[in-house]
């Protein structure tokens, strides 16, 4: 777990909003007995966790792939090949929906704007040294030409729900 007490109080902050401003469909499935904290989801989502990313094209159609998530000081973090569709779609469009789900044990459903972390012409993001040296010692130093091929991504949350029937069952099960 890598939040500070503010990553934490303003996850839950988020998550109790986004639930509460939901539908009563949705609340009917996801409520105070079935969902985790932010103390919970963040000791949950650890190392790499797939993500389902959707953008949009420029025609305004749907598009969805995988990324490798990483769920940092309380927000999805990505990355994909700067030549990618996704990036292409990501820089015209930031809007985005992300999904992480373990069989009918855990579902993170966030949408959110995108930030770029590493842009090529640009300063960097202040803390993206910090997430560099993460991701490097998660992949390897010689992973990717870190500088050119690859592009990551910070997901600004406005709504995001936890879908958790049992937190025991979170954590004893291994996802890594």
């Amino acid at each position: 777990m890598r939040e500070t007490r503010e990553d934490l109080k303003e996850l839950q902050a988020l998550l109790d909003a986004s639930l509460s401003r939901s539908t009563s469909h949705l609340r009917s499935i996801i409520n105070t007995e079935s969902t985790l904290t932010a103390e919970e989801l963040t000791g949950v989502l650890t190392g790499m966790c797939t993500l389902a990313l959707s953008t949009v094209t420029a025609k305004g159609e749907p598009r969805i792939s995988g990324v490798d998530g990483h769920f940092l000081r309380g927000k999805w973090h990505f990355g994909t090949a700067r030549k990618a569709a996704k990036a292409r779609h990501l820089a015209a469009r930031p809007a985005v929906s992300a999904a992480h789900m373990r069989g009918e044990d855990l579902g993170v459903f966030t949408h959110g704007m995108v930030e770029i972390l590493n842009p090529q012409h640009s300063e960097p993001a202040a803390d993206w040294p910090d997430l560099l040296a993460y991701f490097k010692d998660f992949y390897g130093d010689d992973f990717f030409d870190w500088d050119n091929e690859v592009v990551y991504y910070r997901l600004h949350p406005h709504w995001m729900t936890v879908h958790a029937p049992g937190v025991d069952k979170l954590t004893a099960v291994s996802w890594s």
